[in-house]
C-alpha cells in the first residue's frame, strides 16, 4: 500500500484552473487580514482579560455508560483491524483511527467544543487504572506518584510526534495504516493508558494523556465550553493563557506545523520530483530532517517576531513568555489549514464508513464511493474563505492579548505590528501551499 491509499489521501478528483494567478489571491488574502487589523485597531474598546485557569486538561469523573461503551468499542474495532480485512479503505480499524479520530473529532471539537471527555476510550482506560484499591495491590499505595514536574507536556508532545510521523512518513513502508498495525497500537495504547492512570493518576490525563491533550486544545476555540475554562463562543477557551514551558509551546506549534508538513508532501513540486518511486529508510530520515527543519524555522520566526512585538510593548518575561502569550492566535490558523487541508478528503473517506460498518470483517470492494462529491472549485473557493477568516481572527485574539499586557495604549498599537507582519505573511505563504493541491498551480 503507497502513500496514496485512499485512506490518507488528501488530493482526490480535478484540480480546478484558477481564473486568476495565484500570487494574486495570495495578496487579497493577506490585505484582507491587513484591513482587518486596521478595522480593530480603529475600533480600539477595551481589552478582553485573560481568564485566569490552570493550563490543564478538565477532568471528569467515569461515567459508567458511556465510559464503558467507549472502551468495548475501541477493543473491539482493534480485534477487527487484527482479523478483518487488510484493505485500509474498507477496514473499520484504519477508517476508525485515521479518519474519525484523527481528522473528524479534532474538527468536530474546533467547531463546538471539547465533548470528548465522557466518550475518550484511552482517557477512560487511564480513570479505571485510578482505583485505590488497584494501586494498593500492584504498586503498595493507595495513592498515586507525584507527576514529576520535569515532564510537564513532554509525553503528550513525543506521542504526538509519533502520531505524526507514523501518518507522514512511516505509512508507506511500515504500513502504519495497515488495519493490523492500527488494531495492535489501539489495543497497546489502551493497555498503557491504564497503567499509566494506575501510576499517575488524574495527572497523567491533566498533561499526558495525548488524545485528552490534542483535543482539548482543539476545542478552546469550540463554541461550547463543556465545562472547560473560558467565556462561551467561538474561541472562548483561547481566553485562558498556555503554559510558559517549552514543551507547551512546542506541544501547539506543533498543531500547525505537522498540517503546513503534510500540505507540503502534497505539493505538486514535491509529487513530481522529490518523493522517490519507491521509500527507503534514507527517504524517511530526510523527510524527518526537513520536518525538524520546518519545526526550528517556523519556532525561530514567531518566536522571534513575538519578543519584537513584547519589547515594543513593554511586555514583562522572555522570549518563551513572548511566544506563549501569543499562541492562542495561532490555533484558529491550524484549525482552517486543518479543515483546508482535509475537507475534500474526508468527504471521501467519510463515505467508505458505510460499507466498513455493513461489512466489518471483510469490507465491501463493490460499494462505489464518488470521489467527486466535492468539485475542485468549491473546495478552492471553501478553503480560500476558511484561511483568510482563521487569520483574521488569529489577528483578533493577538489584539486583545498585546492590549492587555503592554504598559500603555501607545505601547500597545506599537506591538501589534510585528505580530501583524507575521499573520500577514503567513496568509500568503498558507493559501499559496494549500493551493497547489487543488489547483496544480505553481508557487
Amino acid at each position: 500500500m503507497d502513500r496514496s491509499a485512499i485512506v490518507l489521501a488528501h488530493n482526490l478528483g480535478e484540480h480546478y484552473e484558477l481564473p486568476l494567478p495565484l500570487y494574486l489571491f495570495a495578496v487579497g488574502g493577506a490585505l484582507v487580514v491587513l484591513l482587518s487589523f486596521l478595522l480593530v485597531l480603529r475600533l480600539g474598546g477595551e481589552p478582553t482579560p485573560a481568564v485566569e485557569a490552570p493550563d490543564t486538561v478538565p477532568l471528569r469523573s467515569f461515567h459508567p455508560v458511556a465510559g464503558t461503551l467507549s472502551i468495548l468499542a475501541t477493543a473491539g474495532i482493534a480485534v477487527l483491524g487484527l482479523t478483518g480485512t487488510q484493505e485500509p479503505s474498507q477496514s473499520l480499524a484504519a477508517l476508525f483511527f485515521w479518519v474519525l479520530v484523527w481528522i473528524a473529532v479534532p474538527l468536530a471539537c474546533g467547531a463546538i467544543g471539547d465533548f470528548t471527555r465522557a466518550i475518550n476510550p484511552f482517557a477512560n482506560t487511564a480513570r479505571l487504572g485510578d482505583q485505590p484499591r488497584l494501586r494498593k495491590l500492584v504498586l503498595a499505595r493507595s495513592s498515586a506518584l507525584d507527576y514529576p514536574r520535569g515532564l510537564a507536556w513532554w509525553p503528550a508532545l513525543g506521542l504526538f510526534v509519533l502520531l505524526v510521523l507514523g501518518e507522514l512518513v512511516f505509512n508507506s513502508t511500515t504500513g502504519s495504516i495497515q488495519p493490523a498495525f492500527v488494531g495492535s497500537m489501539l489495543l497497546l495504547y489502551l493497555v498503557l493508558s491504564f497503567f499509566l492512570g494506575l501510576i499517575y493518576g488524574r495527572s497523567w490525563l491533566e498533561r499526558g494523556e495525548v488524545f485528552s491533550v490534542l483535543w482539548n486544545a482543539w476545542g478552546r476555540q469550540g463554541w461550547f465550553r463543556f465545562g472547560a475554562p473560558g467565556r462561551r463562543g467561538f474561541a472562548g477557551g483561547l481566553d485562558v493563557p498556555f503554559e510558559a514551558t517549552p514543551s507547551r509551546a512546542l506541544l501547539v506549534l506543533l498543531l500547525l506545523i505537522s498540517i503546513n508538513f503534510d500540505g507540503l508532501l502534497a505539493t505538486p513540486t514535491w509529487v513530481r520530483h522529490i518523493r522517490p518511486a519507491q521509500f527507503t529508510l534514507s527517504t524517511q530520515l530526510q523527510e524527518i530532517a526537513i520536518l525538524a527543519g520546518l519545526v526550528v524555522v517556523v519556532l525561530a520566526v514567531f518566536t522571534g517576531f513575538a519578543t519584537w512585538s513584547a519589547k515594543l510593548g513593554r511586555h514583562p518575561g522572555g522570549p518563551l513568555e513572548a511566544l506563549t502569550g501569543l499562541l492562542p492566535s495561532l490555533v484558529p490558523i491550524a484549525f482552517g489549514y486543518l479543515i483546508a487541508h482535509n475537507l475534500s478528503s474526508l468527504t471521501v473517506n467519510l463515505q467508505e464508513l458505510y460499507p466498513a460498518l455493513r461489512h466489518p470483517l471483510h469490507g465491501d470492494p463493490a460499494y462505489a464511493v464518488n470521489v467527486n462529491l466535492l468539485p475542485a472549485s468549491a473546495n478552492w473557493y471553501f478553503s480560500l474563505v476558511v484561511i483568510v477568516a482563521v487569520h483574521v481572527v488569529a489577528v483578533l485574539l493577538a489584539h486583545r492579548h498585546l492590549a492587555r499586557t503592554a504598559v500603555d495604549e501607545r505601547s500597545a498599537r506599537r506591538s501589534e505590528y510585528p505580530w501583524l507582519v507575521a499573520m500577514v505573511a503567513y496568509t500568503a505563504f498558507s493559501l499559496v501551499l494549500i493551493a497547489q493541491p487543488v489547483t496544480g498551480a505553481a508557487a
